[in-house]
């Protein structure tokens, strides 16, 4: 019986060493699919964040398109056409342009300049001062 003894302790520490390599070895596999899942978790949340930006920019992008659509809709009409002619300087035949022009700012400068002064001012200027 001695000699079974010896077996069985024998037995026991390889099983013990046998248990305790299954026991990391299952608490490492929990910990690599809990960090796992950590990183897909926020990786997830990255990329609804950035689906929701993305949306709103489609958004934008979706009523831009249709205001362009209705500046097409609108250029395409006789009137603006004949607008932008006239802007770039093509007039029918027989018709007589007319230009009206943007009043000076240095008239009104200095129409302004010569209410402001007083006699004084008037005195000296003709004194050359």
């Amino acid at each position: 019986m001695v000699t079974n003894l010896k077996r069985s302790k024998k037995r026991a520490w390889s099983a013990i060493v046998f248990s305790i390599f299954l026991a990391s070895l299952a608490i490492g596999a929990i910990g690599f699919l809990a960090v796992t899942n950590w990183k897909i978790s926020q990786k997830r949340a990255d990329l609804q964040e950035r689906r929701e930006v993305l949306e709103k920019e489609i958004q934008v992008l979706e009523e831009q398109i249709a205001d362009l659509q209705a500046g097409i809709t609108q250029t395409e009409t006789d009137d603006y056409q004949t607008e932008k002619l006239y802007e770039e300087g093509y007039f029918p035949t027989g018709s007589v342009p007319i230009v009206v022009l943007p009043p000076e700012e240095g008239v009104a400068e200095k129409e302004e300049t010569t209410e402001e002064k007083n006699p004084w001012q008037k005195f000296l200027e003709v004194l050359g001062f």
